[in-house]
């Protein structure tokens, strides 16, 4: 039987269809990192071939990486280890694209960031969500007499047992969250050992 989520429009593992769940319980969740020069279009290069291959985007998140003029990807999706290397594979014949890998979560520091709204009556009536909000380790940003906003920075399975925990109480009015930030844990960031060998070669020729 298939595993059931507390909310599955929320915790991100099933987008609602418990078929969707059984057969993610039989694949892996990748974190497939891109860089890339930062190039127009090319975002929807990539997800096409997602597309293609029938794989769904779990999260996805851009920004600018560590070396100038590089942007950096970083995607998660349910699949086998055979169908993350296609993905890398084809993503890297993009003319623009440095370089693509696909991780598992062993080997990758992974953080997300989500933010609640609840609503403060009911958080002054129940102490209990209080008590939940400080044993996840989280912090309450800002509070009127309507509602309260806690942040939350964390793993996945950290930030949906917060949110699990409170909306069993009823008293969410707002909630998001995030797509994954990681760094791998090599010593150096591997687009520079490419570039630098990359480099090497040229200047060999």
């Amino acid at each position: 039987m298939a595993e059931q989520h507390n909310d599955c429009n929320t915790c991100g593992k099933c987008n609602g269809a418990q078929a969707n769940c059984t057969q993610q319980e039989q694949q892996t969740l990748y974190t497939i990192l891109i860089y890339s020069e930062n190039i127009a279009g090319l975002l929807s290069q990539i997800t096409a071939v997602f597309t293609r291959r029938q794989v769904n985007i779990e999260s996805l998140n851009v920004c600018a990486s560590s070396t100038p003029g590089v942007h950096k990807y970083t995607i998660t999706c349910y699949c086998d280890e055979e169908m993350a290397k296609m993905l890398t594979k084809q993503i890297e014949k993009k003319i623009d694209v440095l370089q693509a890998n696909y991780f598992t979560d062993d080997e990758i520091f992974i953080l997300e960031t989500s933010l609640l709204k609840i609503s403060t009556p009911k958080m002054l009536e129940d102490a209990t969500v209080s008590k939940i909000v400080r044993l996840h380790d989280a912090r309450i940003v800002e509070v009127n007499p309507t509602y309260a906003t806690i942040e939350k920075t964390g793993i996945t399975e950290d930030i949906l047992s917060l949110y699990n925990s409170l909306n069993e109480l009823g008293v969410i009015l707002q909630f998001v969250r995030s797509g994954r930030i990681c760094i791998t844990k090599s010593y150096v960031e591997l687009l520079d050992e490419y570039l630098t060998e990359r480099e090497r070669k040229r200047l060999q020729h």
